[in-house]
């Protein structure tokens, strides 16, 4: 046997050609102490550090991000399949993300008065937090967290998916590139067992998860046990309301665009796509339409809009849920199968005449498959929309401004998106409900989620 071969290791592979990319052999106990103390040490200085000189750090990594989009996303396309021209949106909306926090974070950290005199509060930096990341968004994923983890005084210490072990390192020398101090930013390539000892072990203060519902479960029980508090992005499997008055077009524009993108590899995306009955038929035809005409292929190439599945493995898994959807009483309108060839490629589906009870309507489909239900009414699309064990977003469309948002009150979701498609942004926070998790990331409250808001109260009388 192959003595390489055999040490463990995570292993980067091509989802466009199943070849072997590279090899990260796991770190044992002992590296995992020496990152856990590195992490330890570099947080009793930067937490010291002026925010000034954390902001500097910010801005210079926007700057390191937009030079180096080219080679980062080429790395994600080849390490987990999404094509290339999106990987460098994902890049350029990391370093807008950074500059957003640079301009907007330092006024968020001041001490923030009371309405009683002498009393204040301060918001201050928790320790080490451990980060276990996905493989879907290698780098926004990562830095959606990060960014103001590290921005509030904390230090970071990721935990990525073991397919995109490439990206997570890249993104390490990115942050020492853009100058910020060792230790604050630290890379952790471990299996399951350390996890668990990174967890429980007193150096980390705080745990942040995006993942499925069983990882993010598992996680959050053992932060529990060590008393620990932990923000949860799990799974989704978001409503896509279209009602009878809405732009056919750019509805159906923007469900294709939302389900379709990164393979349909997303967590808040039009998974559910719930018509109002009159305009089911026309809005069915155009979506077929649609979906036809998009491109498959190669990662790497500038026109390709569906690219390959991150792992096999996920492949085979979506396949069973499509079978089983059929199995349900799903009508299979396009795709439903595996492409030929070397690569993970999996045929973009559309599924019709789902319902209650339906696996591609009560489960997370996490690949290019489309969902179409029909509704009655508005009524009946709220009450489906919200017959579900995620709430992570949501989308209403409507000519009727006012009833969309009087609707988006009763959908019961972190976030609902009015003639539009479900979008992170660092001015408003993510987050879900239900099995979706808790916690939110991004703008004030995702900063604030890591710090400890300290009472400081002077003479009480």
């Amino acid at each position: 046997m192959n003595q390489i071969a055999a040490i463990p290791a995570a292993i980067s592979r091509s989802p466009a050609t199943g070849q072997e990319l590279a090899r990260y052999p796991f770190e044992d106990a002992a590296q995992l102490e020496s990152t856990l103390a590195r992490s330890d040490a570099a947080f009793r200085q930067w937490r010291e550090t002026p925010v000034a000189e954390r902001v500097a750090v910010l801005r210079r990594m926007a700057e390191v991000l937009r030079a180096n989009v080219e080679p980062m996303a080429r790395m994600e396309a080849r390490e987990m399949g999404m094509p290339v021209t999106q990987a460098r949106g994902e890049i350029n909306k990391c370093a807008n993300l950074c500059d957003w926090y640079a301009e907007h974070g330092p006024a968020m950290l001041e001490d923030e008065k009371t309405s009683i005199e002498g009393a204040y509060i301060s918001y201050l930096p928790l320790g080490p937090v451990l980060a276990v990341m996905p493989w879907n968004f290698p780098t926004w994923q990562v830095m959606r967290g990060a960014v103001s983890i590290i921005l509030g005084g904390n230090t970071y210490v990721l935990k990525h998916a073991p397919n995109v072990m490439g990206c997570a390192y890249q993104l390490r020398d990115a942050w020492l590139q853009a100058g910020l101090p060792e230790g604050v930013f630290e890379v952790l390539n471990v299996e399951p067992p350390l996890v668990s000892k990174a967890i429980a072990d007193e150096r980390i203060a705080s745990i942040a998860v995006t993942g499925s519902v069983g990882a993010g479960a598992a996680i959050a029980s053992q932060a529990g046990a060590a008393l620990k508090k932990c923000v949860l992005e799990l799974g989704g499997s978001d409503a896509f309301i279209v009602l009878a008055d809405a732009d056919l077009d750019a509805a159906v524009k923007a469900a294709v665009a939302s389900r379709f993108g990164n393979c349909g590899q997303v967590c808040i995306a039009a998974k559910r796509m719930i018509i109002e009955e009159s305009i089911a038929p026309a809005f069915t035809e155009k979506l077929l339409a649609a979906v036809k005409a998009l491109k498959i292929g190669d990662p790497l190439a500038d026109d390709t809009f569906v690219g390959p599945m991150a792992r096999f493995d996920l492949r085979d898994e979506l396949h069973g849920q499509v079978q089983q959807a059929i199995a349900d009483g799903a009508s299979l309108l396009l795709g439903g199968h595996k492409l030929e060839g070397e690569g993970n490629y999996y045929a973009p589906t559309v599924l019709a005449d789902v319902k209650p009870g339906n696996t591609a309507f009560a489960k997370e489909i996490f690949g290019p498959v489309a969902s179409v239900i029909v509704a009655h009414d508005a009524e009946h699309a709220l009450e489906l929309a919200n017959d579900s064990e995620f709430g992570l977003s949501g989308a209403i469309w409507s000519a009727d401004k006012a009833k969309a948002q009087h609707m988006a009150r009763r959908l019961v979701s972190g976030g609902v998106f009015i003639n539009g498609f479900s979008a992170s942004d660092p001015r408003v926070p993510i987050g879900g409900v239900k099995k979706s998790g808790f916690g939110r990331e991004l703008s004030h409250f995702g900063l604030r989620e890591f710090l400890n808001p300290q009472t400081v109260w002077i003479d009480r009388k």
